[in-house]
């Protein structure tokens, strides 16, 4: 997965950056920092969050499991608020809540 940045300024700084990193011109955890503050940082989603967004791409709760490839079950946990969804799930939720569910498919 590529990474996503805030800007595309960002990006070209980023890349500047591990640029210097490569020449030894700045230590690694410099570059982790950096690296940090420039990345999109992802929301957390409520489950009125997650239904709504299901809904606007006019999916069912299987359909929608299938592109997270997750259980239709963690679906429905997550939308009543039983489960809250973590890690590459969350990621994903950012994704297509930006880019739509066709950035998945």
């Amino acid at each position: 997965m590529t990474k996503q940045y805030r800007s595309e300024a960002l990006a070209s700084i980023h890349e500047t950056m591990e640029a210097l990193h490569d020449l030894g011109a700045i230590d690694k955890q410099t570059l982790r920092e950096f690296d940090d503050a420039c990345l999109t940082p992802v929301a957390s989603f409520p489950p009125e969050a997650i239904r709504a967004l299901r809904e606007r791409e006019h999916l069912s709760q299987p359909v929608f499991a299938r592109y997270l490839n997750v259980s239709k079950n963690l679906i429905s946990d997550w939308e009543r608020g039983v489960k809250r969804p973590g890690g590459p799930a969350l990621r994903l939720l950012t994704v297509i809540e930006k880019h739509g569910i066709q950035s998945l498919a």
